[in-house]
């Protein structure tokens, strides 16, 4: 088993909202596969510019944004608070 590159950034208390909850029940077998993409650097589904602004938060402390589509074609958010103390998944409406 391959285990996944080491996580970029600390992220905290591990959050999701019941939105979020409700959909990856449905959608996804488990929402690390969103979280382990978020802590690596795979922000998905982001343009260039977000995606940049995303590798600098890495290095300067700000929040950080990933966003992913589950099987069902629904958008899930996955931010990691400034502080480091949280990560929240999430759906984009529940922000």
């Amino acid at each position: 088993m391959l285990l996944p590159a080491k996580p970029h950034f600390r992220f905290g208390r591990v959050l999701m909202t019941p939105g979020a909850i409700e959909a990856l029940q449905e959608n996804c077998p488990s929402p690390w596969c969103f979280l382990i993409r978020h802590m690596t650097g795979d922000w998905g589904d982001l343009d260039a510019e977000v995606k940049r602004l995303n590798d600098e938060a890495v290095k300067n402390g700000s929040r950080i944004l990933s966003s992913y589509t589950v099987s069902n074609g629904a958008k899930v958010w996955v931010i990691t608070e400034a502080d480091r103390s949280s990560t929240t998944i999430l759906l984009p409406d529940e922000y």
